[in-house]
Formats: C-alpha cells, structure tokens, sequence
C-alpha cells in the first residue's frame, strides 16, 4: 500500500502520505520508488522504516542512505531502537517522526532526538504493541508526558465494524 501511487495520491489530496521502504526488495529499488513518487506529485511525501528484530535482518543503513539521497525530508521510524538512524537522518536535516504504541516508547524516542511522536492506539490494524492500549486512552497520556509534537494515528472504532449488520 505505501507505494508510489497511493502515496502521491494522499500528497495530492493535501496529506502527508508514506513509502513504506521494505516493501521495496532492494534500497535501489527504494530510490526509484521515490523519484517515481515525485514524478506523480510535487507536494512533500515522507518515507518510512521500519527496523524489527530479526536473524537476518535487511541492510537498514543502505536503506537509509537511499532515502537520504532522494533528497527526502521527512521519515517515520517504527519498530525497534531508531537511534543510529535517527542520529544519521537529523545529520542530514531529515525531520524523524517515530511511531509509538506505549508511552514509554515515545518518552525513549524523545530522549533520542526525534522530532515528533506519531502514538497508534491498540485499533491501529499492523502495528501491535505490547500493551493494548486503546488510542482514547493512548493518546491524552503521552500528550500529558512528551513535550514533542505528538500525530495520533491509528483507527478509531466501535464495535459495531466487527459485526454483520445487527443494527
């Protein structure tokens, strides 16, 4: 979903959409992801990376280097200790925004220099933390502890979405 296509789209619209980095096989693939995603909009797009623990894990820093040198501005981390990268993208004067799910996550990404905290409540499908904690509650709690920009993402619900039509 974070390809070039619908994330022009979302820029066009007047949003600001993100290329999901890993979803391209390679980090030169990354790059062409990119120049074709400015081939679709002028307006600002951001791309993200996601860093998991995992035994063989992609080559991050290529990744990374790959968004730097499209010239892109904006970056979301996600996932496990951005702090090199974060370190790196803020050499280069990208702007960082991490993407949290617990309030002591967000006060870590704080700590490490990022610019603004994107919080995703329990609803927000694709990105489960450890807590489960619902955005309504998520959300007003990190606002009262991180002194950074704060983007509440994520889905807001009822039941009633779950469910064949009851009602």
């Amino acid at each position: 979903m974070g390809r070039a296509e619908l994330v022009s789209a979302v820029a066009n619209a007047g949003a600001l959409g993100f290329i999901t980095a890993l979803t391209q096989p390679t980090p030169e693939e990354l790059s062409k992801e990119i120049a074709r995603c400015r081939d679709l909009t002028y307006r600002p797009f951001g791309v993200n990376l996601t860093i998991l623990p995992t035994i063989n894990p992609p080559p991050y820093g290529e990744y990374r280097a790959a968004i730097i040198e499209s010239g892109v501005k904006i970056v979301e981390t996600a996932g496990y200790r951005p702090q090199e990268h974060v370190e790196e993208f803020k050499r280069h004067g990208v702007k960082v925004i991490h993407k949290c799910t617990a309030v002591r996550h967000a006060l870590s990404a704080e700590r490490m220099g990022v610019d603004a905290i994107s919080i995703d409540g329990f609803e927000c499908p694709g990105h489960p933390g450890e807590d489960d904690i619902p955005g309504l509650i998520l959300i007003p709690a990190a606002a009262a502890k991180v002194k950074i920009p704060i983007v509440a993402s994520g889905g807001f619900a009822d039941g009633r979405a779950w469910w064949p039509r009851l009602y």
